[in-house]
C-alpha cells in the first residue's frame, strides 16, 4: 500500500524550536487525510554542527583545487558545481591550507554527531506524539512518500535522509516542498504517445563529463531523447515554448547563489538565472512537464525557483557533486524508474547505490532529494509514456469438439509466429543477450592465455613517476620499459594509452626504430567527439590501430570491432583495430597474414570470423559499420584474469624475470581507478566489478589468436531460416509433449524439455560457438505447452453453457 504523509514545520528556528509541527497523512486512494499536531524544541546545537560539516565537505570534497591534489584527476571525478556559490544559502570561505587528514577525520566525525543530534531532536518528547501516531499508521512494508514542508527554507537544507524513521520503513522516502504550493494549469499538448519526451540540456562541460550522461539517456528505454549540447539561452527558451516535454534534464554546471537564486552555465560565454527562463518553463509545465532532473551542484536553489511555477516533482544534488557520484545517481535511478519503480522508490534505491561511492565522495548518499509539489501525485515512468493498461479480449471458444492430437497441430506454428515477429521487432533482444551472458558465465573455466603479458599502470604507478608526464606514462618511464621488453625479447608491444603529442628526443628514436610496437588512437563520433585521438606521431600506419569498442544497448561490450573504413574527416584513419594489429603481427611471425574470402569474412589461417549484420542472432536492427565479430571472452572468474599481469613499478625495479617477456605480446595500460576507462561486459556490469579497457584489448587479441593456433571456438549465429527452424522445432517437440504425455501435466512436460534446450543451447555454446536463439525457443516451447494444456478447459466450458453439468461424464468433469 502506498501512504503519503505531509510534515509541516510551522515558524521557528533553531534558537526558539518550532511550536507548531503538523502531520497530514493520506491512505492509498484517500482524499480527505488524518492529522496530528505537534512541536520541536530548540536545538542550538544542531545549526552550528551542520554549518561547520558542510563548510569541510565544500572545503575537502566540493572545491575544484582540493579534489584535483591527485596527479591525474579522473573526468568521472570533478565536481560540477561553478566557481562561484558553492556556499549557497550559506556563504562559506575556506582557506585550502586548512584542509588536512585531521580535517577529514573530523569531517567523519560531525557526520556521526549529525545524525545523532537529529536523531536526538526528533526523538523529543514534544515531537514524540506525531512520530508515535505517524508509525502507528503504517507498516513496514508499505510504500511511504513523506513530504517535509518548512517556512523557514534553510531548515529544508538539512540532510533529513538521517531521520531513524527512514531506515525503519525501507521503502520510504523524502521530499521537500515549499510553504506555499498549489496545482499547475494544465493545457493540451500534442506529445507523441508510448514515448517519454525528455529535453536534455548539456551545458558548459569545462572540467567535467557530461558525455556519460547522454550515453546513459540515450540507452533509457521508451524515451525520445532530444539533446542540446551547450545551447543558447533563446534556444532553450523556443524549445521549452513550442514543444511538449515530460522530463527537462540539465548537465553541466551549476549554483545556488547568494540571493538563493538558481544559476546554469549554458556555455563557456553564457551563464543564466533560472527566472530568465520563467515564463517559457511555465509554458511547459501547463504543457505536461512532470518532472526536472538537475544532474548538477547545489540544486536546491534551482528546485525552489521551479517549485514556485508548481512543478510536479523536481530531482536536484543538495551538494557540489563529483562526476562519478551524478554518473552513478542518474543510471541508477533511470534504470529502476524505467523499470516500472515508483519515482521515490527509484530515488532511495539510486541514493543507496551511490554508498559504494563514498570513498570518492562522503556522505555521496546524502545528496539527490526530490522537491515534491504535493498537490500533484507522484508520477511513473507509465504515466509518462501515456500508456495505460491494455485489454485483451478472451479467446474465442470452439463450437464443437474435438481430438486433442488433430486439432492443436497448428498450435506450434502459431506460437513460433507470434515470438518471431516480436523477436524482428527487437522486444527480445535484451533478454537474449542477457541469456547469452548466462550461457557465457556458464562454460568450465579456461586456462589464462599464456602469450600475453599485461603491464598495468596503477594509482601507486601513478605517484611513482617522479619525471614530468603529460599523461599516464612519463617518455623516460616508457623509454625505460621499452628498453627492458627488448633485452627480454618480447614478440609484439601494444601501448593501449593515447599519445597524441611528440615524445621527447630519445623515446622518439627508440619509437621509431620498434618495429613490432603498435600505438593507439580514436575514431571520431559525430556527435560526441567529432575529431577523434590522433596516433603517435612517430609511428606509421601499420603501427597504429584504433581503440575503439562498441557496447549494447545496456552498455556490456559483447562485439569486437576488428575493422573500420577509414573517415578521412576523422585523425585516426587507421583500417584495424587495436587487438587486431597486436595479433596480425604475433600471427606474422607463424606465416599466417589476414585475408578475406569470397563472402568477404576475415579469414586466419583456418579460422573464419562471420561478420555480423544488423540482425545476427539476437541482435535485431543494430547499426553494424564496420567489421564486426562476436566476443568470445575467456571462461575466467573475470576478464582481467586473461593474462599475467605485472605493474610498471615492478617492471622498471626489474622484479620481472625476463622470460615472462620472451616471445610474448606485452600490453600496456591504465588501471588507475582515477583514469575512467572502465567498461562492462558478461562477467560485471557494475561500477565495482567493470574491466579495464587493456584487458578487454587483451579479451580480444587473445580471441583471434586462440581461434588460429588452438582452434578455440568462434562465436557464431545461424541464418535466419536456421533460427525460425529451431525455434519452431522445439515448439513442435513442446507440443508433442504435451499432447502425448497428458498425464504428466504441462508443469513436468516443460520443465522437462526446458531442461533438455537449456543444456542443448550450452554444449552448442561451448562445443561450435554457435549462438542459438535461447529466449525466443523458451516462448515458443512454453506457449505451445500452454496452450495445448487449455484447450480441454475451454471446450468444457463451452460445453457447461450448452447443458446441465449433472449430464457430464466423469471425465469430463476432471477436465472441467
Amino acid at each position: 500500500m502506498t501512504q503519503r504523509a505531509l510534515l509541516t514545520l510551522g515558524p521557528g528556528d533553531w534558537q526558539q524550536g518550532f511550536a507548531s509541527v503538523t502531520l497530514q497523512l493520506w491512505e492509498a486512494g484517500s482524499i480527505t487525510p488524518i492529522q496530528f499536531s505537534g512541536s520541536l524544541p530548540a536545538a542550538p546545537r544542531l545549526d552550528p554542527t551542520f554549518r561547520q560539516w558542510r563548510s569541510l565537505y565544500v572545503a575537502l570534497y566540493g572545491n575544484c583545487g582540493t579534489w584535483r591534489k591527485a596527479p591525474i584527476a579522473p573526468k568521472s571525478s570533478s565536481p560540477r558545481a561553478m566557481s562561484e556559490g558553492l556556499g549557497g544559502d550559506f556563504p562559506i570561505d575556506i582557506d585550502e591550507d586548512d584542509v588536512t587528514h585531521i580535517s577529514t577525520a573530523e569531517f567523519e566525525q560531525l557526520g556521526h554527531d549529525l545524525r545523532q543530534q537529529l536523531n536526538h531532536w526528533l526523538e523529543s518528547s514534544a515531537f514524540r506524539p506525531v512520530d508515535r501516531q505517524l508509525r502507528t499508521n503504517l507498516a513496514r512494508n508499505d510504500e511511504v512518500r513523506i513530504i517535509l514542508a518548512a517556512e523557514n527554507p534553510e531548515v529544508l537544507r538539512y540532510p533529513w535522509q538521517l531521520w531513524q524513521l527512514f531506515e525503519d520503513y525501507p521503502r520510504s522516502e523524502l521530499a521537500l516542498s515549499p510553504i506555499n504550493y498549489q496545482r499547475s494549469v494544465k493545457h493540451s499538448s500534442t506529445k507523441a504517445h508510448n514515448r517519454v519526451a525528455v529535453l536534455a540540456v548539456l551545458g558548459n562541460a569545462e572540467g567535467i563529463d557530461v558525455r556519460t550522461d547522454q550515453a546513459i539517456l540515450s540507452a533509457l528505454p521508451g524515451a525520445a531523447v532530444t539533446l542540446l549540447a551547450e545551447p543558447s539561452l533563446d534556444e532553450l527558451q523556443q524549445r521549452l515554448w513550442h514543444e511538449p516535454w515530460d522530463i527537462l534534464f540539465f548537465a553541466g554546471h551549476s549554483s545556488s547563489n547568494r540571493q538563493k537564486q538558481g544559476v546554469l552555465q549554458l556555455s563557456p560565454t553564457e551563464t543564466i538565472t533560472l527566472m530568465q527562463l520563467k515564463y517559457a518553463l511555465r509554458t511547459a509545465i501547463s504543457q505536461g512537464l512532470q518532472l526536472a532532473i538537475f544532474n548538477s551542484c547545489d540544486g536546491l536553489g534551482l528546485a525552489w525557483e521551479l517549485a514556485d511555477l508548481h512543478i510536479p516533482q523536481v530531482i536536484v544534488m543538495r551538494e557540489p557533486v563529483p562526476d562519478a557520484v551524478a554518473h552513478g545517481f542518474l543510471k541508477h535511478f533511470l534504470t529502476a524508474f524505467a523499470a516500472g519503480s515508483p519515482l521515490y522508490l527509484a530515488v532511495r534505491a539510486a541514493r543507496e547505490q551511490l554508498q559504494s561511492l563514498e570513498s570518492l565522495c562522503p556522505c555521496a548518499t546524502w545528496l539527490p532529494v526530490i522537491v515534491q509539489n504535493p498537490a500533484e501525485t507522484a508520477t511513473d515512468w507509465q504515466t509518462l509514456r501515456g500508456g495505460s493498461a491494455v485489454e485483451v479480449s478472451a479467446p474465442a471458444r470452439p463450437v464443437v469438439r474435438a481430438s486433442r492430437r488433430s486439432s492443436s497441430l497448428w498450435i506450434p506454428f502459431v506460437t513460433t509466429a507470434a515470438v518471431l515477429t516480436l523477436r524482428l521487432m527487437g522486444s527480445l533482444q535484451a533478454v537474449e543477450l542477457s541469456a547469452l551472458d548466462r550461457l557465457m558465465r556458464l562454460r568450465p573455466a579456461e586456462s589464462i592465455d599464456p602469450r600475453l603479458l599485461v603491464v598495468t599502470v596503477d594509482e601507486a604507478d601513478l605517484q611513482a613517476q617522479t619525471a614530468e608526464r603529460r599523461g599516464s606514462l612519463s617518455d623516460p618511464a616508457l623509454a625505460a620499459l621499452l628498453e627492458m621488453l627488448e633485452e627480454g625479447e618480447a614478440r609484439v608491444v601494444g601501448l593501449d594509452i593515447y599519445r597524441d603529442y611528440p615524445a621527447s628526443e630519445g623515446l622518439a628514436g627508440q619509437l621509431a626504430q620498434a618495429e613490432k610496437f603498435v600505438g593507439v588512437c580514436k575514431s571520431r563520433d559525430r556527435t560526441a567527439d567529432p575529431v577523434g585521438v590522433t596516433p603517435p606521431p612517430e609511428l606509421s600506419e601499420d603501427q597504429v590501430g584504433f581503440s575503439d569498442f562498441i557496447d549494447d544497448p545496456d552498455g556490456v561490450v559483447r562485439r569486437h570491432l576488428i575493422a573500420l573504413e577509414a573517415d578521412p574527416a576523422s585523425t585516426c584513419t587507421t583500417p584495424y583495430a587495436f587487438s587486431a594489429r597486436l595479433a596480425f603481427l604475433y600471427l606474422q611471425s607463424e606465416g599466417i597474414t589476414p585475408e578475406f574470402n569470397t563472402a568477404e569474412q576475415l579469414v586466419l589461417g583456418a579460422a573464419t570470423f562471420p561478420r555480423l549484420a544488423p540482425r545476427s542472432g539476437g541482435y535485431q536492427g543494430i547499426n553494424a559499420g564496420g567489421y564486426q565479430a562476436l566476443l568470445n571472452y575467456r571462461a575466467l572468474p573475470q576478464p582481467d584474469a586473461i593474462a599475467q599481469q605485472v605493474s610498471l613499478t615492478q617492471m622498471l625495479s626489474g622484479q620481472v624475470n625476463p622470460a615472462a617477456m620472451r616471445d610474448r605480446i606485452v600490453l600496456i595500460g591504465v588501471t588507475a581507478n582515477s583514469i575512467t576507462d572502465d567498461w562492462a561486459t558478461p562477467y560485471g556490469t557494475s561500477s565495482n566489478n567493470k574491466t579495464s579497457g587493456v584487458f578487454v584489448q587483451a579479451q580480444m587479441t587473445s580471441q583471434l589468436i586462440s581461434a588460429v593456433l588452438n582452434e578455440r571456438p568462434v562465436l557464431k549465429t545461424w541464418p535466419l531460416v536456421g533460427d525460425i527452424l529451431w525455434i519452431s522445432g522445439w515448439a513442435v517437440i513442446g507440443w508433442g509433449a504435451a499432447v502425448a504425455r497428458p498425464r504428466l501435466g504441462w508443469r513436468l512436460s516443460l520443465a522437462g524439455a526446458g531442461i533438455v534446450l537449456l543444456t542443448g543451447s550450452s554444449l552448442l555454446l561451448l562445443t561450435s560457438g554457435v549462438w542459438v536463439p535461447l529466449v525466443p525457443t523458451g516462448l515458443a516451447l512454453a506457449g505451445t505447452v500452454l496452450v495445448v494444456a487449455l484447450i480441454p478447459q475451454s471446450f468444457t466450458l463451452q460445453n457447461l453453457g450448452e447443458r446441465d453439468s449433472k449430464s457430464l461424464s466423469p471425465r469430463e468433469r476432471d477436465l472441467g
